[in-house]
């Protein structure tokens, strides 16, 4: 690049940059343009601002991602991405990391939004490398910069959580009112338990199934619990995982005040992401409430006898590990009791389950950006689930039902049914 083309600033290097200036050797692609930064008393930048330069450098280089990495290709090789069109679709985890090694990110590549955070790659890296933050990073700074690319979908998304705190921008209260039908009333703090619906059951009509079969089965076992409507919003675990760090800080404190003015201590989810943003991510902005699953709580309420099942289910199951459920949060075991206690049902477990189960390909973001549903992550995940023989693949996780389901869609061989646990349970008592 001719010299011409950069911007030499004289002034001293700012108070940030002093404590890595060993490591600013990078060279960020921006644009096409390369920026570099250089000795103690200049700052050679290419027309960036110092603030935009922090982000850049602190953003890729502040998690273990570059330093411990030493490229031994593990997080590729395994990378439920590889199955997906190649070579469209594959992802190369050890090349964006040796980019971010180099300083040569390349903020127009696509791939940036192909992880779908499944944790595979983070569980099985002999460094401890955490991949999913440095993915996150890399998003970070193309939203909050505004550079390179980024899906259109998401503009549309973010705007609609912004505006009306549900990625379908429906109106607040359309939330769940299909439960007044139920009898199900509005969460006062007398209440044993609040079940929180997220987007999709509230909603989405085929969600709204698997939240129809959880309240009836709190009702049946004598549970008293609530929902808040329209004063729920998002959980905000999608914009999190796409680098919209303010909004996401939006949502949770909303979320958050509405807790605790209206006296919630417990919370019930049904979607895994919801769960796992309350438990690991909410307590950083002072949100600290318990937490429970829908299948923890039907496996907790079986096992105690509150729940008696009456029917005989002839039915050949698999059951798919969700990545926010099992990798993330270490819940394998109960599903699977839930499923052995249902009379009649054979569980039969996939080649790749508990730690090692397939990604449906719905997580970090990608609900909302098109991937391919008839050759993507969910397509191979379903063809692992036909191989078994089994009838039925039984889910835990909105993400999951609804990827799996268009993909069935698309494949006029399948016969095999989607069904959430709960169901299920439902369909037994």
């Amino acid at each position: 690049m001719a010299e011409s083309n950069y911007r030499v600033y004289s002034a001293p290097a700012p108070e940030w940059m002093k404590g890595i200036k060993d490591e600013l050797d990078y060279g960020w692609r921006l644009y096409g343009n390369v920026s570099r930064l250089q000795a103690d008393a200049s700052i050679l930048i290419n027309g960036i601002d110092a603030e935009t330069e922090e982000l850049l450098i602190t953003e890729t280089m502040k998690s273990k991602s570059l330093d411990s990495c030493f490229q031994c290709g593990i997080c590729s090789v395994i990378c439920p991405s590889i199955p997906v069109a190649p070579p469209d679709n594959v992802m190369s985890v050890q090349r964006m990391l040796h980019q971010g090694k180099s300083g040569l990110i390349d903020f127009e590549d696509g791939d940036i939004w192909t992880c779908a955070t499944c944790g595979t790659c983070v569980a099985r890296c002999p460094r401890g490398v955490d991949i999913i933050d440095f993915i996150k990073s890399l998003r970070k700074i193309i939203v909050k910069l505004g550079v390179g690319y980024q899906p259109k979908s998401l503009h549309r998304v973010m705007g609609n959580l912004a505006s009306v705190g549900n990625p379908f921008g429906e109106a607040p209260e359309k939330r769940g009112a299909w439960a007044r039908d139920l009898g199900v009333k509005p969460f006062t703090k007398d209440m044993e338990l609040l079940l929180f619906l997220g987007c999709y059951a509230g909603y989405d009509p085929q969600v709204r199934n698997v939240a129809q079969a959880i309240i009836n089965i709190l009702k049946k076992a004598g549970i008293s619990f609530g929902i808040l409507g329209s004063e729920e919003n998002c959980c905000g675990e999608s914009v999190n995982k796409v680098g919209n760090e303010d909004l996401f800080r939006k949502l949770a404190e909303r979320n958050i005040k509405t807790f605790t003015e209206n006296g919630v201590t417990t919370v019930l989810t049904i979607s895994p992401h919801c769960y796992s943003t309350f438990k690991n991510e909410y307590p950083r902005f002072e949100g600290h409430i318990e937490v429970i699953h829908s299948t923890q709580y039907l496996a907790e309420l079986i096992e105690e006898g509150r729940l008696k099942f009456s029917k005989e289910t002839k039915k050949k199951i698999t059951y798919h590990d969700p990545c926010y459920l099992g990798r993330h949060n270490g819940i394998y075991d109960e599903p699977r009791r839930i499923l052995n206690s249902i009379p009649g049902v054979e569980l039969i477990e996939m080649p790749h389950s508990r730690e090692n189960s397939l990604c449906c390909g719905g997580g970090g973001g990608r609900m909302w950006i098109d991937n391919r549903k008839d050759k993507g992550f969910a397509h191979v995940r379903l063809q692992q689930a036909i191989a078994t023989g089994a009838d039925t693949l039984a889910v835990a996780c909105p993400y999951c039902m609804l990827t799996f389901d268009a993909s069935n869609l698309a494949n006029s061989d399948s016969t095999i049914e989607i069904k959430d646990i709960a169901e299920l349970v439902w369909e037994a008592l």
